[in-house]
């Protein structure tokens, strides 16, 4: 194993293997602790995208808070799907069977094309240029400050679906998607995530499907191994103790290294 192969999974607490039951118990359990340690807190908040992670973060949020009601009695527990297409979404309808097949309690849809776009405008009236891939991390902040907005009317946290195939690269928008209060997906890589979906019975055109963050319009659904030069079964692997071919391990391993001011947040004059 490669010296900061061992550092890394170490950081992202990954396995060699998993048991999938386990571990969407472990999600669960930790989503229902999380809401019964801070009382005032009663709504699950999750972005639905359509594609693995929101499906199974979603699908993880529903069972948590439907066995908190039946276990206290209490329903004012409550799971919030949002949809946050720009304009319109060309899977948007991969967002509602997954919306469907997760069980959502209520679902709010926030179209953030208008305010993106007053967003980008009212920079660029400044004489500055706005790049698509900017305009792409403004799409994913944008959709955080709704996802925060809902959260805050509901007595509700907003759940991540950060795992570790996506934090080992920083394939993610700081303060973006990468803005979240829980995170259930965190110690698992990509194809863990799909084991525990399969377990859960889900569509397999959701968690089979090529993943893309989509945010831009000069790229449309760039899949996300095009944009880091490297494939999932790669990473998983990397982040399972294989041995791969060094020059993908490379690869990982400079995604590592560039991203990890998105990883540790925010610094202060002690991190020096």
């Amino acid at each position: 194993m490669r010296p900061l192969q061992k550092e890394i999974i170490e950081f992202e607490q990954t396995k060699p293997e998993i048991e999938p039951e386990t571990e969407i118990r472990r999600s669960v359990d930790f989503l229902k602790r999380y809401l019964k340690q801070h009382s005032f807190l009663k709504t699950l908040v999750l972005g639905i995208s359509g594609g693995q992670d929101s499906t199974l973060a979603g699908r993880l949020s529903e069972i948590a808070v439907t066995e908190l009601r039946e276990e206290t009695g209490n329903n004012d527990y409550q799971f919030i799907a949002v949809r946050l297409p720009y304009g319109e979404q060309a899977d948007e309808s991969d967002c509602m069977q997954a919306i469907e097949w997760m069980k959502a309690d209520k679902v709010v849809r926030v179209n953030i094309k208008d305010s993106v776009d007053a967003m980008v405008k009212a920079i660029e009236d400044n004489s500055l240029t706005i790049s698509d891939f900017n305009k792409g991390n403004i799409k994913a902040r944008a959709r955080m400050i709704a996802q925060y907005a809902i959260a805050g009317e509901n007595s509700g946290v907003v759940v991540g679906t950060d795992h570790a195939a996506e934090n080992i690269t920083g394939f993610y928008t700081k303060y973006g998607d990468g803005a979240a209060d829980v995170t259930p997906l965190f110690r698992l890589d990509k194809r863990q995530g799909k084991s525990m979906l399969a377990k859960l019975d889900a569509p397999k055109n959701l968690y089979e499907k090529v993943p893309t963050a989509d945010l831009e319009e000069d790229r449309p659904s760039l899949p996300d191994e095009k944009a880091l030069g490297v494939s999932y079964r790669d990473i998983d692997d990397y982040l399972e103790g294989k041995d791969i071919a060094p020059e993908n391990a490379e690869i990982i391993e400079n995604w590592y290294k560039k991203t990890a001011h998105k990883r540790r947040l925010p610094y202060t004059v002690f991190d020096d």
